[in-house]
């Protein structure tokens, strides 16, 4: 007989050579070895987590009745059927779809630039672009409108550019008294860990709408919430809430298909990564834009791989291993170049903490290229100065990590305020 108790493996010697082969036994005794931790149900008997929009199907579309809809998405807003939202507002009854918005990378989520208002060819329904002329929806747009839907994938990191279309939106409902729903979907990166330094109150644009962490664990509901009441633009704001979703939940944790959300971020391991590895884009490296691995590689001509990589390990950061992989990038920086690359291994998910990664993958850097890498403009996403002049003055990542510890708490007390999970 096999049960688990106090989370160890045990097995009943009396029925151990009638029932189990040597080599079945080796295995299960093997397995009690393993240390015992908390972790998010993956197994197949975790239930399957519905989205706002399943749910909203499941109300039969109710809270839109009698509403004329303008609806922000683009081709992550499917159901666990991976039926459309455009497809379910459209044949839904009782409501009337009027036009649809779009963010950065457009409806289909490929482009890689500024975009166009159109048409949608399948329903002759208006697409405004929100990532063209205009990043929020104007009077035009938003003609004969009375409630706004918004159903999109986020990334759970401050400077991706979804949240701040959504709150964008939120300002302009407001002002014309549009009601506002969200669906809500996971945070890829769960609910409970917070990282990076919070963003310094000037420096606010479009990879930055209001002070929070890189990664601040709420989902996109919760944080419109959150935008809300703190950047008091008093919405008449709605979320439809998932089902089965938890806080401790990676995305491999939901039961989901994982649908790219832009045209780099392809991988769930890409996902855990982009905090940190996004933010050495702008003093001058690739991280991997235009290779098969955006994201788990970052690299530059001017890159010794096998130094770096050395360097990085030597330095034993939580959940991650570094490998020397050249690579030539065919759009993004560098495109066309080789360059000397490093590939990242994650080893425990749950260990990974991307910012403290990124920032020692920068200490390097700078040291070992000060010429080549210009760590000023780690600025641009971090979005903090003081990280910034403590990188420059050459204070060790775990103890600029250490200085973000007070206001992550008092950031934390705050977002608790609008958890919609536990």
């Amino acid at each position: 007989m096999v049960s688990i108790q106090g989370g160890h493996l045990t097995v009943k010697k009396s029925v151990l050579a009638t029932f189990i082969p040597f080599t079945m036994l080796v295995a299960l005794l093997s397995l009690s070895a393993l240390p015992a931790r908390s972790s998010p149900k993956r197994s197949g008997r975790a239930a399957r987590v519905q989205t706002g929009l399943d749910v909203l199907e499941a109300q039969k579309f109710s809270p839109l009745r009698g509403k004329h809809i303008g609806l922000i998405t683009n081709h992550t807003g499917v159901d666990s059927q991976g039926r459309s939202n455009l497809d379910l507002l459209t044949h839904a009854s009782g409501l009337q779809l009027v036009a649809l918005f779009s963010p950065e990378h457009g409806l289909a989520g490929r482009n890689n630039e500024k975009i166009s208002s159109s048409k949608d060819p399948s329903t002759g329904l208006p697409v405004y672009s929100l990532y063209g002329e205009s990043l929020r929806p104007t009077d035009e747009m938003l003609k004969g409108i009375d409630a706004l839907v918004f159903d999109i994938q986020d990334a759970g990191v401050r400077f991706y550019t979804y949240t701040v279309t959504m709150a964008y939106c939120m300002e302009e409902a407001a002002k014309r008294k549009i009601a506002f729903f969200i669906l809500d979907r996971p945070n890829p990166l769960g609910g409970e860990i917070l990282e990076g330094p919070m963003l310094d109150p000037d420096k606010t644009n479009f990879v930055a709408y209001f002070p929070l962490p890189v990664r601040y664990g709420l989902t996109i509901g919760e944080l419109a919430q959150f935008f809300n009441a703190e950047n008091h633009i008093g919405a008449d704001l709605h979320v439809i809430t998932m089902r089965n979703w938890h806080r401790n939940y990676f995305f491999e944790s939901t039961g989901m298909k994982w649908i790219p959300p832009s045209p780099a971020l392809r991988t769930v391991k890409g996902s855990i990564l982009y905090p940190g590895i996004e933010i050495l884009q702008s003093p001058g490296v690739s991280v991997g834009r235009g290779t098969q691995a955006p994201f788990e590689e970052f690299g530059a001509p001017w890159l010794n791989g096998d130094e770096v990589a050395a360097a990085l390990n030597e330095r034993h950061i939580p959940g991650v291993h570094f490998a020397a992989q050249p690579f030539i990038p065919i759009s993004g920086p560098y495109s066309g170049q080789r360059c000397g690359g490093v590939a990242i291994r994650i080893t425990d998910r749950f260990a990974v903490r991307s910012m403290r990664m990124g920032l020692e993958i920068a200490a390097i850097l700078h040291k070992l290229y000060p010429q080549q890498f210009n760590i000023a403009k780690l600025l641009e996403l971090t979005g903090n100065s003081d990280t910034v002049q403590q990188m420059q003055s050459g204070v060790a990542p775990e103890q600029i990590v250490a200085s973000w510890s007070a206001s992550l708490t008092a950031f934390d007390q705050v977002r608790r305020k609008y958890f919609l999970y536990k």
